[in-house]
């Protein structure tokens, strides 16, 4: 499932976005969004995601209900952006 920010709770600190392996994660009309075809909750990267472990209020970065996907699809995803867009 990819995550979104909870954006009443985001502090804005800017935090999540350097830590996306992704580059999921961006500030557009004073908010921070995760777009959800790009996240792949750090999955072939990390344990955990990463936008939440560094996130100073915690608990911002959720499950998108919208976008249920298991982890041999995040998987999928994860190598399809980064084999057409030459990603580490």
């Amino acid at each position: 499932m990819a995550l979104m920010i909870v954006t009443d709770s985001c502090a804005a600190c800017d935090a999540c976005v350097p830590e996306c392996p992704n580059e999921a994660i961006a500030h557009k009309k004073g908010l921070y969004v995760i777009d959800w075809e790009r996240c792949t909750e750090c999955v072939g990267f990390y344990d955990e995601p990463q936008c939440a472990a560094v996130c100073p209020i915690g608990a911002t970065c959720i499950a998108d209900p919208h976008h249920p996907e298991g982890r041999e699809e995040l998987m999928a995803k994860k190598q399809r952006l980064h084999a057409a867009e030459g990603m580490r």
